[in-house]
């Protein structure tokens, strides 16, 4: 019998770091695999990569951060027999509003014009709890983004402003589900979270403190705690 797997699902320009410390955590008591989605152009084509990362027969649990989460709920979408547990942090379920998108397009242009590396230094005050923007954290992120780089970037960004509206989809899930936001989260704000748990059926909402969109990196012992209490629920 294939052993159950825990599929990890990063954001914009993260990579495998962003989960650092939720595998070292967590790979004592179950597989962790972190899906690599900086190749593909739409929030299908990602969660059909991640789903090709794991054994077809493996029971999942799923935990998708940001653009992660849309992947997520893309796989609940596709593959809902396969899912056994479904973590959203720090995501939405809502479709880009007109002004996202703005700005998307806004950072595309600064990127195309040869000025990648200004990107982050851009967001990162959205990105990270203002006591972590200049400390060794915002330099942790700002080396990530580089490692995930701008072609990258591009597609990424290209998916997410053409993701669907998963708000219809919420009420039909059905696995133990837990909604995590970091408190001071700017970029999606705890009242998204709010709104998922809301409409997900028994779904769990933890609210980190201390923490802003990076949650698993700014505060990771009360991110690993609230993933540990959500592996052991029963399906």
């Amino acid at each position: 019998m294939t052993p159950p797997v825990l599929l990890f699902l990063p954001g914009l320009l993260c990579d495998a770091r962003l989960w650092r410390d939720q595998v070292a955590f967590l790979s004592a008591r179950t597989r962790c695999v972190v899906a690599d989605l900086a190749h593909d152009e739409t929030i299908g084509a990602m969660a059909e990569r991640a789903l090709r990362a794991v054994p077809p027969d493996a029971v999942l649990s799923v935990c998708g951060l940001s653009m992660g989460g849309y992947v997520a709920l893309e796989i609940m979408r596709r593959a809902p027999q396969r899912v056994a547990r479904l973590a959203l942090l720090d995501t939405s379920a809502r479709p880009d509003t007109a002004e996202q998108t703005r700005r998307r397009r806004a950072l595309l242009a600064l990127s195309e014009s040869g000025m990648f590396r200004g990107v982050t230094p851009r967001l990162l005050p959205q990105l990270l709890h203002p006591a972590n923007v200049s400390g060794p954290l915002g330099a942790e992120v700002m080396a990530m983004a580089e490692r995930v780089g701008r072609p990258a970037f591009h597609r990424q960004q290209r998916a997410i402003m053409h993701r669907v509206d998963s708000r219809p989809d919420l009420p039909r899930i059905a696995v133990p589900t837990l909604v995590g936001v970091g408190a001071e989260d700017a970029l999606t704000p705890p009242e998204l979270a709010e709104e998922m748990a809301a409409l997900i059926p028994g779904a769990r909402l933890a609210r980190f403190a201390d923490a802003g969109h990076l949650p698993s990196m700014e505060q990771p012992a009360a991110v690993n705690a609230a993933l540990g209490g959500w592996l052991d629920e029963a399906g």
